[in-house]
């Protein structure tokens, strides 16, 4: 969009102080060029940010021919760069004959660029000629200030009150269902099913009735389903997303106790069979999908009072679902909120809270932006995320600005998805227009797509969406424009164990406004599944989502929901490429693709001369023989083969030279050429393989031309005192993992240049480093002459001579340290470790100890600390076999993890664990001591008031 011409203004000057210049029959044309570059990227910025009734029919077509221009201008830029531009380094012999040779494809290039201008000047001529007034496309007032950079996501802290997720019960719906779905003297298996168009709240209702019933339904799941659920590809997914969720510690009222069975997914039936259980199938779409999920599920009957919800738009799919309760059927129609629940919703998403203080002038025009929004939750989350920033007084003329947005749209009367879309689309209008390249690239994902945080943010950053900003790196500003997204509340996200974000995903019903704009700006084309036949004038993201056919057992678009296919464009019934022009598709993406279609889309991977994006993990159809074709892709910035097939990566992939992210983790690579040594641009290096965990890169020499080098995992340091001076050179690392194979090294100077060069990586964020052949090689550590201190994440695996290195105790910025086999002794290692002011987690694993005793002493405050973890080797390492805490060690810790296995051990001074909240119990089942402990523990719980207790889990091996 408005990134390819903000961008070829600066490509456009580079060349004019390059081979362009040579041609002077042009060079007034490129000047020319580059100025109109510039004053469109302006445009399309105003327009962008413009109210949207300013910008009528006229405007839409005059930008899009503004945008077109400017992507095909830029596509001859690139492809100047691809044939034509001189190589790096060559003499001036081979510099003159490179000239000559390539002079017809120069004099072509120079005429495409008079044409580009040409059609620049026509369509200002155009513009002119039907007299557009510019001002039109200046707001009336601003709702989208310039994002900022944030260094930490706007989310709740985890251990407080978080007001913005209250949850409002819709007129007591969920008090209503969850007393119907307990029925305490019915114990008869029964299917719910939830019914209402999307945005109704059907999710968030199922999620606190699942809340409001964990004691009565110990086990429980959710899962999505989704439009383009097909059960050949996707059930057993989806099944194992269930057992994930219940086969893990659950409740049991008599114990008092949590606890963890091991269950296969061809079992799942057979464990649900006695269990009272509540699972959610959410968003199902049609009937084949329920009877192909209902199948696995109940395939033993269930007389424990075991209870399905399933949620839907569409009311014949919701009557086959409940239908398939032994006991009749049950059917719940979403209701919308009544006034005082809405006002709530919308008090805590605009305010913090739902009692919050407000200037009373806001009173009126609030209850008139609830009434249009007909007491639907996301409509008034969605316009309450646009006023979240203006709630001082003076804010009123906004308030009613946005109320005049909403427009007359009969929500409060007559409810329509088409009502929605338009109020969910006002929070997408009003973002700043960074954030709306960004919120519309995530069109390219599929429904309910799981979407890792940093696989989206180095896509924004190779496809130019991500503005350049003093200070910060691509990635610190691509990570704060998800974070206002998320303030916003324009994702959802997915929390780690650590806190931090691991993914997001976007609600289906924005996502369906997303997929409508991307499609009318041409910024996203859609094939496969329910896109299935779509065809394009010019493609310059594809986005491939399934086979190039309907699912089997696929309903039609119900009345309720718009047929999708008429607003996409025309059918075609050829194949998904035959036909179509794609040397200017920028990004190609593949998601849940056949083998054999696969194959069918890669042989033609030649074609797509200017890709910067190919993202084909989890494809099933890749081959090492389709890497010939990738290594042709000059232009790549993302290469993602994870998950695939491949098993060699040939030399010439250095001729990717401007690759940033080259992701092969879980594939059946062995090795990487050296030549990778060549990608001197490549930032993020990411390598695993299926032959096993200790399968890894063997960094060869040459490293030290990958100055760009922010992220290198799963890399083996050998018997090479080069690679390892090498290594210290990498400034840019942040994320580090690597393993020194031990059983090879025979020179202590390899060892020596290491730590020199370990004490030279100032960048360092993320160090895990271990010990291939489970020696003592990791002492060297020790002789460190300064730590990367602004580690936050350290893993330290293998013997370290019984004690910690001494520098760890001045890592302030320290926020996670693992310790396996590190063989420690006496106050090792809470002595080092206690006074770090910012430390959250310690890990403690395999033969971390040596003693009988480790003691928590009163000394070892630990002022940050919540969760530690203490694992024995499963084999043969039965210390400590105490854990004794004395009065105010860890103040503040929050979960406690102990495995007992199958040795005798215990923990002495729970009592003093003051701020406990979780204690979770790993152990074989006959082991005496673990059962002694969890008495221990259920009795210090029942001494504590309710607001000190805390919860127990076990898990039995």
């Amino acid at each position: 969009m408005e990134s390819a011409a903000q961008f070829l203004a600066g490509n456009v000057g580079q060349l004019l102080s390059e081979e362009y210049r040579l041609l002077s029959s042009v060079g007034g044309e490129v000047t020319e060029l580059r100025d109109d570059m510039a004053t469109m990227n302006a445009l399309l910025r105003m327009q962008s940010e413009a109210d949207e009734a300013a910008v009528d029919y006229f405007v839409r077509e005059w930008m899009k021919q503004l945008r077109e221009l400017a992507y095909d201008a830029e596509d001859s830029v690139n492809l100047y760069k691809l044939r034509v531009k001189c190589r790096h380094g060559d003499k001036t012999a081979m510099w003159l004959k490179h000239l000559v040779r390539t002079l017809i494809q120069r004099h072509r290039l120079a005429g495409e660029i008079s044409a580009i201008r040409a059609r620049a000047i026509t369509i200002s001529e155009r513009h002119a000629r039907y007299g557009v007034n510019r001002d039109e496309l200046r707001r009336s007032a601003s709702f989208a200030p310039a994002v900022g950079v944030r260094t930490t996501p706007a989310l709740p802290a985890s251990n407080g009150q978080d007001h913005s997720r209250q949850f409002v019960d819709i007129g007591d719906q969920a008090r209503t269902l969850a007393e119907r779905l307990k029925e305490d003297e019915d114990y008869s298996f029964k299917v719910f099913s939830v019914v209402g168009f999307g945005g109704v709240g059907k999710t968030t209702l199922t999620v606190e009735v699942c809340r409001q019933l964990q004691a009565e339904f110990p086990y429980q799941a959710m899962v999505p389903v989704s439009q383009a659920f097909e059960p050949t590809r996707d059930l057993e997914k989806l099944l194992n997303s269930i057992l994930q969720q219940v086969v893990k510690p659950q409740t049991d009222r008599e114990k008092e106790v949590l606890e963890e069975a091991t269950v296969k997914i061809h079992d799942l039936g057979l464990y649900l069979s006695d269990k009272r259980y509540l699972i959610v199938i959410d968003d199902v779409w049609t009937i084949h999908a329920w009877d192909a999920i209902q199948l696995k599920l109940l395939e033993v009957p269930n007389n424990c009072g075991g209870r399905i919800i399933v949620t839907t738009r569409i009311e014949t799919v919701a009557d086959a679902c409940s239908s398939a309760s032994v006991t009749g059927h049950y059917i719940y129609h979403m209701k919308a909120l009544e006034f005082e629940d809405a006002k709530k919703l919308f008090l805590i998403k605009t305010f913090g809270k739902m009692d919050a203080d407000y200037p009373e002038e806001l009173e009126v025009v609030m209850s008139n932006i609830l009434k249009k929004c007909g007491g639907m939750p996301l409509a008034i989350v969605s316009v309450a995320n646009i006023l979240a920033g203006y709630r001082s007084t003076g804010s009123k003329e906004k308030w009613e600005t946005v109320c005049k947005l909403i427009g007359s749209s009969q929500m409060e009367s007559n409810p329509t998805l088409e009502g929605m879309r338009h109020i969910v689309a006002l929070s997408y209008n009003h973002l700043p227009h960074e954030l709306k390249q960004c919120m519309m690239y995530l069109s390219i994902f599929p429904e309910d797509y799981e979407i890792d945080k940093k696989r989206l943010l180095s896509r924004w950053i190779a496809e130019g969406l991500i503005p350049e900003k003093r200070g910060w790196t691509l990635m610190e500003v691509a990570e704060s424009c998800l974070n206002e997204l998320l303030r916003r509340n324009m994702v959802v996200p997915r929390i780690g164990h650590d806190g931090k974000v691991e993914s997001c995903r976007v609600h289906d019903v924005l996502l369906e406004v997303m997929v409508s704009k991307s499609l009318e700006s041409n910024f996203v084309s859609l094939l496969g599944g329910q896109y299935t036949g779509m065809s394009y004038d010019r493609i310059r993201r594809l986005s491939i989502q399934g086979d190039d056919r309907m699912p089997s057992g696929k309903q039609g678009p119900t009345d309720s929901e718009p047929k999708k296919k008429k607003m996409m464009g025309r059918r075609n019934s050829r194949h998904a490429l035959q036909g179509m022009d794609v040397v200017h598709v920028r990004s190609l993406s593949m998601f849940q693709v056949g083998a054999g279609n696969s194959n069918k889309l890669l042989d033609h991977l030649d074609k797509f001369t200017l890709l910067r994006v190919l993202d084909l993990e989890d494809c099933e159809g890749l081959t090492d023989d389709h890497m010939k074709y990738i290594c042709r892709l000059y232009l790549l910035k993302f290469l993602s083969l994870k998950g695939t097939g491949i098993s060699q990566v040939p030399p010439q992939v250095d001729k990717i030279e401007h690759l940033q992210t080259f992701d092969v983790q879980g594939t059946q690579l062995k090795v990487l050429p050296k030549s990778v040594t060549n990608l001197e641009k490549l930032e993020r290096l990411l390598f695993s393989s299926k032959h096993g965990w200790d399968v890894m890169w063997r960094l060869p020499q040459g490293l030290s031309k990958m100055k760009g080098l922010r992220e290198l995992n799963n890399a083996i340091l050998e018997n090479d005192i080069e690679v390892a001076k090498e290594i210290g050179k990498l400034e840019q690392l942040q994320y580090l993992t690597l393993y020194i194979d031990s059983y090879n090294i025979d020179n202590t100077e390899v060892l020596e240049c290491f730590a020199k060069s370990l004490s030279d990586m100032h960048s360092l964020r993320f160090l895990n480093i271990g010990d291939l052949g489970w020696t003592s090689i990791l002492k060297f550590l020790h002789e460190l002459t300064t730590p990367p201190r602004l580690l936050r994440y350290l893993r330290m695996t293998g013997e370290i001579g019984g004690q910690l290195p001494h520098w760890i105790g001045s890592l302030t910025y320290l926020i996670e340290i693992c310790i396996c086999w590190a063989l420690l002794a006496g106050d090792e290692p809470f002595g080092v470790l206690c006074k770090l002011p910012n430390l959250k987690c310690i890990s403690l694993d395999g033969k971390y100890y040596t003693g009988e005793t480790l003691i928590a002493s009163t000394g070892h405050n630990f002022p940050a600390l919540v969760e530690l973890y203490m694992a024995p080797n499963r084999s043969d390492d039965p210390f400590p076999r105490v854990f004794k805490i004395e009065a105010g060690a860890m103040p503040k810790l929050e979960t406690l993890k102990f495995d007992f296995h199958i040795y005798e051990k215990s923990i002495v001074g729970i009592e003093h664990l003051t701020n406990l909240r979780e204690v979770q119990v790993r152990t074989d089942k006959g082991n005496s001591s673990a059962s002694r402990a969890l008495e221990q523990l259920k009795a210090e719980r029942a001494s504590r008031p309710d607001s000190k207790q805390f919860q127990i889990a076990v898990k039995y091996d």
